[in-house]
C-alpha cells in the first residue's frame, strides 16, 4: 500500500505554497485551526475494478479566514487543486503509485465551530492498483532497453515497453497489437496488458479485453472477433486526447495487423472509435475490434455418402 497521506500532503503543498507545513490530518475535537491550512480525511475503500484496483475515498478540506476572502479564497484554492490533482499519477517515497480522480463535492460551505474558518469539501478517489504478478511486469519494463527509434512514431523518441508483460500475454492476438503499437508509441511509453500494474509509469498505453465473439462465414470458416479497450495514459488531457486520436486514425487507414506475417496471417481491424471525453485510467478512450477468419476443422467423413444407379430403359 503507498503512502497516501504523505504523498498527497507534498503534493497538496505545491499546487498550494500557502499551505507548505499545514496540510493536516483529522484534527481532535478540541483542536484551533489556523488559516490558511488544509486537512486530508479518509473515508471508505473498495475494489472499483479488475484493472484499476481499490478505490479509496478522501476529502480535502481547504480552510481559509473570512477577513481574508473566506468562500472566495476556498474557491480559488478549491479550482487549482482540482485542476493540478485530477487524473494526475502520484508516487509515494517508495515508487509506489497511484491515481488522483477528482468525484465533486458532496459537501456545503461549513464554519468550523471554534476557530471561525471557511470551508468545503473536495472529494477525490484515491485508486490503487492491486499487487502481485503485475509488480514483476512492471520491474522488468523498468530495465528494458529501448528499441531503435522506428519511423511514424506519434511521439519524438523510440519504445520503451513491458517486455515481461509481453512475454506473458499467451494471446497472441494481444503480442500483435502489442507489437503494433510498439511500431506507434515512442520511448517513454510502456504498455500494459489487462490491469494496471502497481507501479505503472506515465506515458503508457492499457489494452484490455473485454468480449470475444464468433459468426459463421460458411460451412468451412467463421470470423473471430476480439473487443479490446484502450487507456491513453499521457502526460496531460491533452496529450491524451491527441495520442488516442491518432492511434484510432492509424487503426482505421492500416486495417490490417500482422498475426504471422511469414504464413500471411492478419488481422483485420474491424472497428476502431475514440470517446475523447471518457477517463483515461478508469474508462480508457479506445474501443477497438479485431477479426481473424479461421478454418473449421471439419470431421473425417466421405464426401459422397451414398450412390445409386437406377437406369431407365427406354421403350
Amino acid at each position: 500500500m503507498p503512502k497516501i497521506r504523505a504523498a498527497l500532503k507534498a503534493r497538496l503543498a505545491d499546487i498550494i505554497p500557502e499551505w507548505k507545513g499545514k496540510v493536516l490530518d483529522l484534527p481532535l475535537p478540541d483542536t484551533v485551526l489556523t488559516a490558511p491550512c488544509a486537512v486530508i480525511t479518509f473515508a471508505e475503500e473498495i475494489q472499483k475494478s479488475s484493472w484499476a484496483g481499490y478505490r479509496r475515498i478522501i476529502k480535502i478540506w481547504p480552510y481559509a479566514q473570512l477577513a481574508a476572502g473566506g468562500m472566495e479564497i476556498v474557491e480559488s484554492w478549491s479550482e487549482q487543486v482540482i485542476r493540478q490533482l485530477h487524473n494526475e499519477r502520484l508516487e509515494d517515497d517508495q515508487g509506489q503509485a497511484f491515481t488522483c480522480i477528482y468525484l465533486g463535492s458532496s459537501d456545503g460551505d461549513r464554519v468550523d465551530p471554534l476557530s471561525g474558518l471557511m470551508t468545503r469539501a473536495l472529494r477525490f478517489g484515491v485508486y490503487i492498483p492491486e499487487p502481485g504478478e503485475d509488480q514483476m511486469q512492471s520491474a522488468a519494463s523498468n530495465n528494458l532497453t529501448t528499441a531503435s527509434q522506428q519511423q511514424g512514431t506519434l511521439a519524438p523518441q523510440a519504445v520503451a515497453t513491458d517486455e515481461a508483460n509481453a512475454l506473458a500475454a499467451a494471446d497472441p492476438w494481444q503480442e500483435a497489437l502489442n507489437q503494433w503499437t510498439r511500431q506507434q508509441l515512442g520511448s517513454g511509453w510502456s504498455i500494459y496488458n489487462d490491469a494496471w500494474p502497481s507501479g505503472y509509469l506515465a506515458p503508457s498505453v492499457l489494452w484490455r479485453l473485454t468480449g470475444v465473439s464468433t459468426a459463421a462465414s460458411g460451412t468451412a470458416a467463421f470470423d473471430l472477433r476480439k473487443q479490446w479497450v484502450g487507456h491513453v495514459y499521457a502526460t496531460s488531457e491533452r496529450e491524451n486526447k491527441r495520442i488516442a486520436a491518432e492511434l484510432v486514425q492509424r487503426l482505421n487507414a492500416e486495417v490490417r495487423i500482422p498475426l504471422n506475417p511469414e504464413d500471411r496471417r492478419y488481422l483485420t481491424v474491424s472497428e476502431a472509435s475514440a470517446d475523447l471525453q471518457a477517463d483515461a485510467f478508469l474508462n480508457g478512450q479506445i474501443r477497438l475490434t479485431l477479426l481473424h477468419r479461421t478454418q473449421r476443422e471439419l470431421p473425417n467423413a466421405p464426401l459422397i455418402r451414398q450412390v445409386t444407379n437406377k437406369p431407365v430403359l427406354d421403350e
